[in-house]
């Protein structure tokens, strides 16, 4: 199967959304949750959650879509709660040992809280040209996690 990294997530990202949205979004439907609730859920998480410059919109998606193959949603289901944080763990130390961190202000040089840095990012084309490739391999990675 060729992953929804490219065609997919990238499509989405490139209609305006962010990358949580678009990597979220690339295997919700497969999970029960449909494109516009996946779309308006993920909505918070990019630029790092709010532009605060935490943890990457594309890693986020990939942690939900994680979330949504095996996490917990029974009282006692505790093995799939640990499960869950292992794929996560498995799925941040390989984006990690691909892009040197999953921290957004990291990842793309620009601290997006600060106007003026959101200004220069925009002017720098980081949205173009790191962010899709952030939300392709997020994509690819999570694949290799989710899909059998």
């Amino acid at each position: 199967m060729e992953s929804k990294g490219k065609f997919a997530a990238e499509s989405v990202f490139n209609k305006g959304f962010n990358c949580a949205q678009a990597v979220l979004t690339s295997h919700c439907e497969e999970f029960g949750l449909s494109d516009e609730i996946a779309k308006k859920l993920s909505c918070g998480f990019g630029g790092g959650v709010g532009h605060t410059g935490g943890i990457c919109g594309a890693v986020n998606g990939a942690i939900m879509l994680i979330g949504l193959k095996y996490g917990k949603y029974k009282k006692d289901d505790d093995e799939s709660k640990d499960k869950t944080y292992k794929l996560v763990n498995q799925f941040i130390n390989e984006f990690k040992n691909e892009f040197g961190s999953v921290n957004c202000t990291e990842l793309v040089k620009f601290n997006l809280s600060k106007e003026d840095e959101l200004l220069k990012a925009r002017e720098a084309g980081v949205f173009t040209t790191v962010c899709p490739k952030l939300v392709k391999r997020s994509v690819e990675i999570a694949e290799k996690i989710i899909l059998p």
